[in-house]
């Protein structure tokens, strides 16, 4: 007969990977627990000598391996020469003195019965891309829904996640961005009002609780390891995901072996395509579910607009464009491609409306004023490129100040432009690029949604 476990611990632990020592749980309880083999210890950093001499380092949290993010020092702790890995270290220091945990006792076994509360109806093609996620999760193969913006990627996702719940599968949906959680975690828990859901990024409070559905962001996925029986990537292609490969490593790491890894997003890169393509399924969607097509972005010139916002003046085209906001009442959004000329450019647009803010991925209140916007308490908002994902909001104008810069590429004027029109009362919008001169990115955004309007799709 096995030992006895505590089920608090169980919980927590089930599918992590933890620091031994900054647990929730006193020392005595985690101590007995390995003693009793409910627990297993790993070592945080595991470091090798090569050829010539060369040493390499490995983290077992978030898989890196790259030589340039560890720093090698002397450790108070273990009295000599410890190395940390500094990519996964805004989640607590593992180093080589440091001891992982992960559980190793009896698993638990979720429930089966679940509700669906979601009464809406999926349109033809929404049923398809439904269906077909389906039949991939069931065969464990990689699925991508390649859907344009506001097709209602999230709805598709309802029915395979609640076959997946019925099987008594943990499920986990990923994004890159915070912005995109906190739309999804009210959505998901009206969606299925039954289940187990916990949401986590950063400054979430942990409930402690075993959750049978997770919604992460992808850094949190550091602290998970084969936990998930499958995992859905919303966003796949948006930074810092495409950008960093520990990110995807922990994605994959995060999976139980053979569980399938599924991706939706509206701008898949070619990589990916081609990827899921020769492993998996594609299912493609160029029409929102309302039907009407994607707003066009308009092309408006406004040179040297740095040098006007930086003498304290509101560049006349961009000063009327919001005032026609204001005085139609239509929420807004702004984006700036630097945080720096965007406060700047703040106080000058509260002469315009004195509730008017500003948000980046910094910004302290930036959930707080997000959520002013949607409850129709602040007209709109200045934004970085942070909130091109993961924001519905029932008739939003959008306009990019210097859509000219690198950081807009096509892909993100694509999202950007994606926030408009999405509700069926209001179908179109203003999503206006003012530039300081036409870029191929520009170009090339246009011509794609103009493709997807016609039907047309990447092969």
């Amino acid at each position: 007969m096995s030992k006895p476990f505590d089920t608090a611990l169980r919980d927590f632990l089930s599918g992590r990977i933890w620091l031994r020592m900054h647990t929730p749980f006193v020392r005595e309880m985690i101590d007995e627990h390995i003693e009793a083999g409910h627990i297993k210890t790993i070592k945080g950093i595991v470091t090798n000598k090569g050829m010539v001499n060369q040493t390499s380092h490995f983290c077992n949290r978030c898989e890196n391996k790259d030589p340039s993010r560890f720093t090698t020092f002397h450790c108070a702790k273990c009295e000599g020469p410890c190395t940390y890995c500094r990519q996964c270290l805004k989640m607590g220091r593992v180093s080589s003195c440091t001891e992982l945990i992960v559980w190793n006792g009896d698993p638990i076994e979720f429930a089966t019965e679940h509700a669906m509360s979601w009464q809406g109806k999926l349109t033809p093609a929404q049923q398809q891309a439904a269906d077909d996620l389906t039949i991939s999760t069931e065969k464990r193969k990689p699925h991508l829904i390649y859907a344009v913006c506001g097709s209602g990627k999230t709805e598709m996702l309802f029915e395979p996640i609640h076959k997946a719940l019925t099987e008594g599968k943990r499920i986990c949906i990923a994004a890159p961005r915070v912005d995109v959680i906190l739309e999804l975690e009210p959505r998901l828990k009206q969606a299925f009002p039954l289940t187990s859901i916990e949401a986590l990024y950063g400054g979430a409070e942990l409930t402690g609780e075993a959750a049978q559905l997770i919604l992460a962001t992808t850094h949190q996925l550091y602290r998970f390891r084969h936990a998930f029986d499958v995992i859905f990537v919303d966003e796949a292609d948006a930074f810092p995901y495409t950008a960093d490969e520990t990110l995807r490593k922990a994605v994959r790491k995060a999976a139980k072996r053979n569980a399938p890894i599924h991706f939706v997003t509206a701008t898949p890169t070619d990589q990916l395509i081609n990827e899921i393509r020769r492993t998996g399924t594609v299912t493609t969607i160029n029409r929102r579910y309302h039907g009407h097509p994607l707003p066009l972005p308009r092309f408006i010139s406004l040179w040297n607009y740095e040098k006007q916002i930086r003498k304290g003046r509101l560049p006349k085209k961009l000063n009327n464009w919001t005032m026609e906001r204001l005085e139609k009442r239509e929420p807004f959004l702004i984006f700036f491609h630097n945080i720096g000329l965007m406060e700047m450019a703040e106080p000058l647009f509260k002469k315009l409306d004195e509730r008017i803010r500003s948000v980046h991925a910094a910004h302290p209140e930036r959930k707080k004023h997000v959520q002013a916007l949607r409850n129709e308490e602040l007209p709109g908002l200045l934004t970085t490129t942070i909130l091109e994902r993961g924001i519905t909001i029932p008739n939003i104008q959008v306009a990019v100040v210097g859509a000219e810069q690198k950081i807009f590429d096509k892909g993100a004027l694509i999202q950007i432009g994606g926030r408009v029109g999405r509700a069926v009362k209001f179908p179109d919008g203003e999503f206006v690029l003012f530039h300081n001169g036409i870029t191929y990115a520009m170009d090339e955004a246009k011509r794609e949604i103009e493709k997807l309007n016609r039907g047309g799709v990447r092969v």
